[in-house]
């Protein structure tokens, strides 16, 4: 933290200013970097003296403005403790009449630190408050004799120490005791290098200290000043205070009231535009704050591209429930809102959506007749002007006020989301935190694509409802987004910074062929959405919410968004040097090859092979630097967003599926991936699928077929996944599902063997309208090992299996089985990687290319008689 540009200005116990320390040293030299810190220090006697000129009112300091239209239970700018709303900034300003007594000095300090405080400052004729948590802070003798303050209690989500550094509890504890100086006992606490905390207290009119070192509680007082406010140096004695001269200034830009934000996690208050700043994450507990529909519009869709569709609809109490038009009324009359849903038409990037907003400030979200209504005639006004449908879902559930009523909208919306998936226009859904009830069990699980917001609740059974049935703790990290990430739920936790990106690539992705203003390519959406400044809505929205999209929108232009592999410490940092990057992949393949020779010898087959053989080209196939799909995916696949889980059990990582653009046309790609490192190949169980990975991509190439999407598979496994549970979860249905459904498929499939092409696995892949090889690959219906252990009982024949089994690329083409050998380069594809990737890239173009023309019988046709010749 850096100090204005001065001398650090020493007291004696008695209050005189002296120049050198008590070893002779000179005060240290404070440097111009931007420092919080104002470089003056102070004795206690002097600052007490100095309170008495403080301003009359912390008003004075403050421009008062309107507030918006908009309410916001969650927020607070009024009374301390009392949880309403008001828009006056100064609510935590000092009061004058307090100041003009003896000054009273709120201390937050630690256990062992609060003896050595009292005395002095008590000299010096300070009232001193000591801030307490849950009344334990202190030990017991200084409970009994000194003043206190409890600043809270503390919970299963906030401690002691993140209580006592919380902005809005300090400054509730100033006003609440009439303090008009705040100490801190170091200068290294949290409060103390917190901007936002010195701001709000220079603000109203608080001043705040701590010890300039170590052991100075009564010499060498530090004031603490935000950036931009420094202290009035004036000639007339060096022992003047700051607010001697002329008053502090607050930065011109902090004007105005400060919105305040509860967190719904922790409970605690927070300055909105920290929140903000943080990406929308709580500074406590961390969890991702929920915005209500007008913040989400402005992060969201373009600048005045919102049109509201029904705003207003005829209330019903279908039970005449005791009380339920009042409480609506209240709802409205806290909230600002209508209903729990918004709705209407709007663009993003340019491109026409229709877009819903649930609001979980509103009877939490919960469906009843309105929302029903509102969304179903969304979806049905979505569909008479060819739109896509975009809803994002925040829900408690059904509307236990309205009954049975409540409960048919289940049904009403789905068959709504029926009627447009009839249509082919695409509806996504997009989970934030609450979505949990008859939501869950209908149309937000219902999309296209399911995107999910970090950290968000996603359930049908409440987590209490749960634990009384079934008499267990739940698992930690039970019905969060990642739980139904991991368990095969949703289709990916998209970062709010990139929800907008994401949702654009993914509108242009399922956009009508026939859309004259179609964004058709990857770079022409990633163009749209660096419009500029209006990129993102107003949309009748308060000044801070339409912060949200303009901090979004800064962070998308400098390419600022969260990367969970940022974070992850590279190994070579412990050991004194960073690896590179070319390091950290040599590591890792050495590491592969060491298993790979372990396997070999468990195995007793030899590695050792002919030249021009089959066994060599198992050998190749194998081989650990061999390029997995990913690397093919990177190379021919622009704006790949990947899609997870087969929304009924969980996500299979040997199946990589997604959606993205290969020559500016949408394709939907399937890939078998075995993983980069040995970490990454046991997490994808070495690329062999199981179940839910085939069930994964039945419902990708379902989905590609409703939109008219080509399809690419990339092969390369030793075959579907051996075990007991792939069993019980019906391996054999699945493969089978996949060949019956991919026979009969309307769109192009290109089948591509990257490597190793074993059995029905990799066959679950391959029912396409053009299958190639690359010239190293291996196709065949059981492994070298497996063969020769079935037909002759030793599985050291597998050299001679290969060859009977006529596995090489070469072979199978001869036998008319695919339709092209890939070269992979002047050597195999792990020694020149991009020239076997420039080819298989060539290859499906071109075979894309071929396919164009064919109408979707004929695609059919061609694709069931390519494999009845066999």
């Amino acid at each position: 933290m850096a100090k204005a540009a001065s001398k650090y200005i020493s007291f004696d116990t008695a209050g005189n200013f002296v120049s050198e320390l008590e070893d002779g040293s000179a005060a240290p030299e404070a440097t111009e970097d931007g420092s919080l810190k104002s470089a003056i220090s102070y004795a206690l006697d002097a600052i007490v003296e100095a309170a008495g000129t403080l301003p009359d009112t912390a008003a004075a300091l403050v421009g008062v403005r309107a507030g918006a239209s908009h309410r916001d239970p969650e927020e607070k700018v009024a009374d301390v403790f009392e949880h309403v709303r008001s828009t006056i900034g100064d609510d935590f300003a000092v009061d004058a009449a307090r100041t003009a007594e003896k000054p009273r000095a709120l201390v937050i300090a630690s256990a062992k630190n609060a003896r050595a405080f009292v005395v002095p400052m008590e000299q010096a004729g300070l009232d001193v408050v000591f801030a307490t948590v849950d009344n334990r802070s202190l030990d017991g003798f200084a409970r009994r004799m000194l003043p206190t303050y409890n600043l809270g209690s503390t919970t299963a989500d906030v401690d002691a120490d993140t209580l006592s550094a919380n902005i809005y509890t300090v400054l509730s504890a100033a006003k609440a005791c009439g303090a008009s100086l705040i100490f801190l006992d170091s200068a290294k606490a949290s409060l103390a290098e917190d901007a936002y905390f010195l701001r709000h207290a220079a603000k109203r009119g608080l001043r705040v200290f701590a010890p300039a070192t170590e052991g100075t509680l009564r010499t060498g007082w530090v004031e603490l000043l935000p950036a931009g406010v420094a202290p009035a140096l004036g000639a007339a004695s060096p022992s003047e205070a700051p607010w001697e001269n002329e008053p502090a200034r607050v930065a011109d830009d902090d004007e105005g009231p400060t919105h305040w934000r509860r967190c719904h996690k922790c409970k605690l208050f927070f300055d909105k535009e920290e929140i903000i700043e943080l990406g929308g994450y709580c500074p406590a507990c961390g969890t991702l704050q929920r915005l209500r529909s007008d913040e989400r519009l402005a992060a969201t869709v373009d600048a005045g591209s919102f049109e509201e569709w029904n705003a207003v609809m005829p209330d019903s109490n279908p039970l005449d429930f005791p009380g339920y038009p009042e409480k609506i009324a209240d709802q409205r009359e806290k909230s600002g809102l209508e209903e729990a849903v918004r709705t209407g038409r709007a663009t993003i990037a340019g491109l026409p959506l229709a877009v819903g907003v649930m609001e979980s400030g509103f009877f939490m979200g919960s469906m009843g007749h309105v929302v029903g209504e509102k969304v179903a005639a969304m979806i049905d006004r979505a569909i008479a002007e060819r739109l896509p449908v975009v809803v994002f879902c925040a829900s408690g559930g059904a509307r236990m006020q309205e009954g049975l009523i409540s409960l048919m909208q289940m049904a009403k919306v789905s068959c709504a989301v029926e009627r447009l998936g009839a249509a082919r226009l695409p509806f996504i859904t997009v989970l934030t935190d609450p979505t949990t009830g008859g939501v869950t069990a209908s149309f937000a699980m219902q999309g296209d694509i399911v995107l999910a917001e970090p950290g968000a609740l996603i359930g049908f059974a409440g987590q209490r409802v749960i634990r009384d049935t079934i008499k267990q703790e739940l698992p930690e990290g039970f019905q969060t987004a990642e739980f139904a990430l991991e368990h095969g739920l949703v289709d990916a936790i998209v970062e709010r910074s990139q929800m907008r990106s994401v949702l654009a690539q993914l509108l242009a992705l399922h956009a009508p062929a026939d859309d004259p203003g179609r964004i058709v390519t990857y770079h022409s959406v990633m163009d749209a959405l660096s419009v500029g400044a209006d990129a993102y809505g107003s949309v009748d929205v308060a000044p801070e919410a339409r912060a949200v999209g303009e901090r979004i929108r800064d962070e998308e232009a400098a390419g600022l968004w969260r990367s969970l592999a940022e974070s992850v410490p590279v190994v070579g940092e412990l050991i004194g040097r960073p690896e590179t990057p070319e390091e950290a992949e040599e590591a890792s393949r050495r590491e592969l090859e060491r298993h790979a020779r372990r396997e070999a010898r468990k195995s007793g087959v030899s590695c050792e092979a002919a030249s021009g053989s089959a066994w060599e080209s198992v050998q190749i196939a194998r081989n650990v630097r061999r390029p997995t799909a990913r690397r093919y995916l990177d190379g021919i696949v622009e704006g790949f967003i990947e899609l997870h889980g087969d929304r009924a059990f969980a996500d299979d990582g040997a199946i990589l599926a997604g959606i993205g653009w290969i020559s500016g046309h949408p394709v939907t790609v399937i890939a078998q991936e075995k993983g980069v490192n040995l970490a990454d190949r046991v997490a994808r169980n070495f690329g062999c699928p199981q179940p839910e990975g085939y069930r994964k991509s039945l419902r990708l190439m379902r989905e590609a077929e409703k939109f008219g999407r080509p399809i690419l598979c990339l092969v390369d496994t030793q075959g579907a996944f051996c075990g007991t549970e792939a069993e019980e979860r019906g391996q054999g249905n699945a493969i089978a599902d996949n060949l019956v459904a991919m026979a009969g498929l309307t769109v192009p499939v290109v089948s591509v063997l990257l490597g190793e092409g074993g059995s029905g696995g990799a066959l679950a892949l391959a029912v396409g309208n053009r299958v190639a090889m690359q010239e190293h690959a291996v196709y065949s219906v059981l492994s070298p090992e497996g063969f020769a252990s079935i037909l002759w009982k030793d599985r050291t024949r597998a050299p001679e299996a290969a060859e009977a089994m006529r596995m090489d690329a070469a072979s199978v083409l001869e036998c008319g089985i695919i339709d092209a050998v890939i070269s992979e380069g002047e050597g195999p594809a792990h020694e020149n990687p991009e020239e076997a990737v420039a080819a298989v890239r060539d290859y499906v173009r071109g075979a894309y290319k071929e396919l164009a023309d064919l109408s979707p019988d004929e695609l059919v046709r061609q694709r069931q008689e390519r494999f009845a010749k066999f």
